[in-house]
């Protein structure tokens, strides 16, 4: 078997082992915000679109975020970094 088709073996077979686990996490997106409990609806072509979701790979995770509560989140976030900025101008 030469290099070349080794290297293509390899990545051919590190493809599917990528792909299995991508998929394994899609089965484990929640039905429902993390944060507001909002049912979601996995055949909704326009939740598929504007709802969140947070893969945690060592985690073993996947969270899910409605656009309400990831845009109050984003914006909190933002809020403190602009307020951690503001105090070290002011020490």
């Amino acid at each position: 078997m030469g290099a070349s088709r080794k290297i293509r073996r390899s990545k051919q077979k590190q493809s599917k082992k990528d792909m299995k686990r991508t998929l394994n996490l899609f089965d484990k997106i929640p039905d429902h915000c993390l944060t507001c409990f909002e049912p979601y609806d996995r055949s909704n072509k326009e939740q598929a679109m504007t709802w969140n979701v947070v893969v945690r790979e060592k985690e073993d995770k996947v969270n899910l975020y409605c656009p309400t509560c990831w845009e109050s989140a984003t914006k909190f976030v933002k809020d403190l970094q602009e307020e951690v900025r503001n105090e070290k101008t002011d020490a």
